[in-house]
């Protein structure tokens, strides 16, 4: 376990104040479950909460205090368990970030030590529910849920695969949505000028990118050719196993199929203000996502808030979000129905009108102060409940 140099006071607050411990990788790791996490923090903050973080890292890490971090959970190291469990049990509730592949052990079930120590009650936040998963990725989930006094999930269609593939009892499972930032000014549509399309997030195989490129190569013939930016940095782990081998793929497919001009790469960081003008800037935000597992994405959310217009594959979240008007969505693995879509968006403005203020309406309720206080509320609930759980 590593203890930043400075003393921790003890991990505790005003009378009736919940105090939070969040279990989870944290910033400056780049990856979802670490920005996630962030806003989380600064959500229930908001609220009238503390939250403090023990921040799971591989041993090859550099060992950083960030704020909020009072501790660090290493993968592998039996020490670190003992003193993470100890740190969690000094705050009122737990959230614990479950992916199998957070923590050590064999799909990530050395969490099960850790969730089996806690003395206080905990919300387990599962991000990834597999529709097929191995035995043991059964077996360690189930465990997970079976320990954890709460299971939160983050779509309906999760937790409807999560009660149906798994041995979990249902009466644990709430489902409360990600969150995302809400600009303080409404984008508007965009009807002069060269349309932008925009993916972005951590970059890698597995995002479909491919397959937008191919459909650029359908939309030459508009008026008005779109340019379709990706903006972001390679994702960590695929760039320590493989350089930048899976982007410079995507440039010489852009070359070869003759759309390089049209086809933008920028991997510059942005903070959240920055990444939020740059998703009210574009005209539809394209989600080729070749996973059709995914129960959560951070980015959907992200362009709902904005207000944007959304193209996606048919991956379980856009399906349900985009169900009431906000996007498109379109077969895995199908450029054409890809093309066709964008088309549609840019072509029809009436349309994508009608698509940006079903996202502004929606946008809302996935403020992360909205989401931070379901939290805290979850949270009040099994404070008063506690006595019969022990």
């Amino acid at each position: 376990m590593r203890i930043p140099s400075h003393p921790i006071p003890p991990f505790g607050g005003p009378m009736g104040r919940v105090r939070f411990g969040i279990l989870s990788s944290f910033p400056p790791t780049a990856c979802g479950l670490a920005t996630f996490s962030a806003a989380l923090a600064s959500g229930l903050e908001a609220n009238g909460a503390e939250a403090q973080v023990v921040r799971v890292v591989d041993a090859a890490e550099r060992s950083l205090t960030p704020e909020r971090v009072v501790g660090e959970l290493v993968n592998g190291s039996p020490s670190s368990v003992g003193a993470a469990i100890d740190l969690l049990n000094r705050c009122d509730v737990a959230i614990v970030q479950h992916e199998y592949g957070l923590y050590g052990g064999a799909d990530g079930d050395e969490v099960l030590e850790i969730l089996g120590g806690l003395e206080v009650p905990s919300v387990v936040v599962a991000h990834t529910i597999l529709s097929d998963p191995t035995s043991h990725q059964r077996v360690v989930l189930n465990e997970v849920a079976a320990l954890a006094d709460q299971v939160v999930v983050m779509t309906e269609a999760a937790r409807e695969r999560l009660c149906r593939c798994f041995d979990v009892d249902g009466d644990t499972v709430v489902t409360i949505p990600h969150g995302a930032a809400i600009p303080r000014r409404r984008s508007t549509a965009h009807r002069h000028g060269q349309p932008t399309l925009l993916t972005w997030g951590l970059i890698g195989p597995g995002k479909g990118i491919e397959r937008a490129i191919d459909a650029m190569k359908m939309l030459h013939d508009l008026p008005m050719r779109p340019r379709y930016l990706v903006a972001g940095q390679t994702h960590p782990k695929v760039l320590a196993a493989h350089g930048e081998s899976y982007r410079h793929s995507l440039v010489e497919r852009a070359i070869r199929l003759g759309v390089d001009s049209s086809v933008a790469f920028d991997s510059d960081y942005r903070d959240v203000v920055s990444l939020t003008g740059l998703i009210q800037q574009s005209t539809v935000v394209v989600l080729p996502y070749d996973s059709k597992e995914q129960v959560t994405s951070g980015v959907l959310v992200d362009a709902i808030a904005a207000g944007r217009p959304v193209v996606a594959t048919a991956f379980p979240h856009a399906t349900e979000l985009l169900a009431s008007g906000a996007g498109l969505v379109v077969d895995h693995d199908d450029p054409e129905a890809m093309a066709m879509a964008l088309k549609r968006v840019l072509l029809e403005p009436q349309l994508a009108s009608r698509m940006a203020a079903e996202a502004e309406r929606l946008a809302p309720s996935l403020g992360w102060p909205v989401v931070a206080g379901r939290y805290l509320r979850a949270a009040n609930h099994l404070l008063t409940q506690r006595p019969a759980l022990v």
